[in-house]
């Protein structure tokens, strides 16, 4: 997994930086389970509107009229602001999904997407960026004026893949455009829930206290959109599986090996096993 390291790319952005520093680091294992990070979650914009991986990757060494155009893109912008939220958190690595993996690699990328639950539910803080979304609250009924295109809400909020990333983290701020603070998942739920129509109890507690049916969870897909049609039944069959793989997790079998539930790392386990969910039995 790679991360933004928020201290260099600031640094890097505001000139502090020496012009080879490296912006990008690599985690695995053991030392990822020990890293606290933040992750972005937010709308894809064009292609050309976004800071891919071997953009970002070259941005301390490429030519200074090449590099001033990628820092004007929105794209990257968002990467700033979140990088600037993260120090504020006291977060000194940020997961972006535009720019931290390598999408020429078919393995590299299909092995990220197999594990994007698994890299929001161990964030410490995931932010979801409304990028139009001027006031500082969440809607409370549909808008079709200002949200036409996304059934009367919030791009975001229909969207397929930020299903998971709504879901998996437990810690989830919700961001305006202007990158000011509305409000958190917990401390919003029942309007969460009104406008994605998932349970109060999975927006409060996640997926493996409230043991929601395949139907369930298929209708909170329902009316989510993806760039491609296969992605929206994919993105919806891995919170099934996460669903499931939680309430083995948590169920009366709690001899099961940690291998039965393997895409979860580490760090995931332990939150469980603090818990006493896991008696080693």
């Amino acid at each position: 997994m790679r991360l933004i390291n928020v201290k260099a790319f600031l640094d890097f952005h505001e000139g502090k930086a020496r012009p080879n520093a490296q912006l990008l680091e690599e985690f695995n294992g053991s030392k990822l389970a020990k890293i606290a990070y933040a992750a972005l979650s937010h709308c894809w914009g064009k292609p050309e509107d976004e800071v891919q991986y071997m953009e970002f990757q070259s941005l301390t060494n490429m030519d200074v009229a090449t590099r001033r155009k990628i820092q004007q893109r929105s794209g990257y912008r968002k990467i700033r602001k979140a990088c600037q939220q993260a120090r504020r958190n006291d977060l000194h690595w940020l997961w972006v999904d535009t720019c931290c993996i390598d999408k020429r690699s078919s393995a590299e990328l299909s092995e990220e997407i197999n594990s994007m639950y698994v890299w929001y539910a161990n964030s410490d803080r995931c932010y979801a960026f409304l990028h139009d979304v001027d006031a500082n609250t969440l809607p409370t009924k549909p808008d079709n004026r200002n949200f036409s295109e996304s059934n009367g809400w919030p791009r975001w909020f229909s969207r397929g893949w930020t299903l998971q990333e709504l879901i998996a983290p437990q810690d989830v701020h919700f961001f305006n455009r202007n990158w000011e603070y509305i409000t958190r998942k917990r401390e919003s739920a029942h309007t969460l829930s009104a406008i994605t129509r998932i349970s109060i109890d999975v927006l409060e507690e996640g997926l493996g206290w409230s043991y929601p049916s395949v139907a369930q969870i298929m209708s909170w897909a329902a009316d989510r959109t993806t760039t491609r049609e296969e992605d929206r039944a994919y993105f919806a069959t891995r919170v099934v599986a996460r669903a499931y793989a939680d309430v083995v997790w948590r169920g009366e079998e709690r001899c099961v090996p940690p291998s039965a539930v393997g895409s979860y790392t580490d760090k995931q386990r332990s939150k469980y096993i603090c818990l006493g969910l896991d008696k080693g039995e």
